[in-house]
């Protein structure tokens, strides 16, 4: 599935994964959205910016990410969550949302957002 030019925001607060997540979009025809590293930037970024799908760190900095989930769910965006420690990280409403696995190589990050891009078509 083609992935060019989907718009993807980035919610990642350590630097290093944040701009491997970006050269990873990039390559694969994916428009950056962001980065942002706080939730309330996030969350700006989700009422006002342009986006197709997110990929959302379940962490930023010791704050949960869950209420940026519920305004993109409300919205009708689909995410993925990016997270070292898999499903037990997250709620039970969040249960069956797709998970990359840190760390997660270009082609998993390919994968997840082909489901993504088809929940957004």
């Amino acid at each position: 599935m083609k992935l060019e030019g989907l718009r993807v925001l980035v919610v990642e607060d350590e630097m290093m994964v944040s701009m491997l997540i970006e050269d990873m979009l990039s390559e694969l025809g994916c428009l950056v959205v962001g980065p942002a590293s706080r939730l309330d930037e996030a969350m700006q970024l989700a009422r006002t910016a342009d986006i197709d799908c997110a990929v959302l760190d379940v962490n930023l900095g010791g704050q949960p990410i869950f209420p940026l989930a519920d305004l993109l769910r409300e919205r009708g965006r689909p995410f993925a969550f990016a997270t070292g420690y898999g499903d037990a990280g997250l709620r039970e409403a969040d249960r069956g949302s797709p998970v990359l696995q840190k760390p997660f190589r270009e082609g998993d990050l390919a994968r997840v957002l082909s489901e993504l891009r088809a929940a957004v078509d």
